[in-house]
């Protein structure tokens, strides 16, 4: 297995480990950790955690596939994030999800996080943005965006060309 976990991280994991009775119960802090550190929870590192805790892989994945806040594959280097709750789906969010897909040649009916070939851009549904107010939202990387329409999606995917 080429995948390696730097050694601070890896004795920080170990020490991490020790604050549990059982080690299986450190597995939720292990891929929040990794995921913290290489931006998304490999399939390797699913084999690593599964080898430091002394599980099967399996044990790591169902709890990775459970949790729907772990990535399985990198995000791209501009994240949008359209949400999907009420307010927002009531001021057009749908239809901006589906706008931000099809100038991104992404599958506009699929329910989970896309990303571009080139690694660009990553678009998902996601729940509340918390400004329900100045509906509807993105979240482009860490940048809230109010009352988003169509012109400010084509902002977002000029600037994430760049």
């Amino acid at each position: 297995m080429s995948f390696s976990v730097p050694a601070n991280l890896e004795a920080e994991l170990d020490e991490l480990a020790t604050h549990y009775p059982v080690k299986r119960s450190a597995s939720l802090m292990f891929l929040h950790a990794l995921q913290e550190h290489f931006g998304h929870v490999s399939k390797d590192a699913v084999v690593w955690t599964a080898s430091k805790l002394g599980l099967q892989p399996i044990n790591v994945q169902e709890i990775l596939t459970f949790y729907p806040m772990f990535r399985q594959e990198p995000l791209g280097k501009t994240h949008v994030k359209v949400c999907r709750t009420l307010s927002c789906a009531l001021a057009g969010s749908g239809g901006l999800r589906a706008h931000f897909c099809e100038k991104l040649g992404l599958d506009s009916h699929a329910h989970v996080a896309q990303t571009t070939p080139d690694g660009k851009f990553t678009v998902e549904f996601v729940e509340c943005l918390a400004d329900c107010g100045n509906a509807p939202v993105v979240m482009v990387n860490e940048e809230l965006v109010a009352k988003a329409g169509m012109t400010e999606a084509d902002a977002i995917l000029e600037k994430g060309k760049r």
